[in-house]
């Protein structure tokens, strides 16, 4: 299974390195996009089917959590999963992250490792329960245990 990535920040050259280290997880790639703040990034969802939003939290314009709360207060959006890769590392940022939902939360610098762990788990979780709705609906049997990712 293949993913559609969204990857915000500010840095071209952050951007870059995300998706170098995204194409390293081996996590299956569908389309990898990319936008500079969070009002970029809205545009993007609302044209593009996107699976995880990999969200940096200081940004012009738009911030992540700003970002995080505007998805969080529509009814397709707040499905998809954000995971904040930012240097932020106040406590009361990380808390109100949570508090927004954010899936998960990775300090600058990271490792590639990292990155494929937090997103396996996090895609792991979206998709189980994703799948648990369907076949409450009567849809498919099949888990997210048995998806390829």
């Amino acid at each position: 299974m293949a993913f559609n990535i969204l990857i915000v920040d500010d840095s071209e050259t952050m951007r870059a390195v995300i998706k170098r280290t995204v194409g390293m997880t081996g996590i299956g790639v569908g389309e990898l996009l990319e936008a500079g703040n969070g009002k970029e990034a809205l545009e993007v969802l609302a044209d593009a089917w996107i699976d995880v939003v990999l969200s940096d939290i200081n940004m012009p314009e738009m911030g992540g959590l700003e970002l995080l709360k505007t998805m969080q207060e529509d009814d397709v959006l707040r499905n998809i999963p954000v995971i904040f890769i930012s240097t932020e590392s106040s406590n009361t940022r990380m808390a109100e992250a949570k508090e927004l939902g954010v899936a998960a939360y990775v300090k600058k610098p990271f490792l590639p490792e990292t990155i494929k762990e937090i997103m396996m788990d996090v895609l792991n979780k979206a998709y189980a329960s994703r799948m648990d709705e369907i076949s409450a609906e009567g849809g498919t049997d099949q888990s997210a245990d048995e998806m390829d990712f």
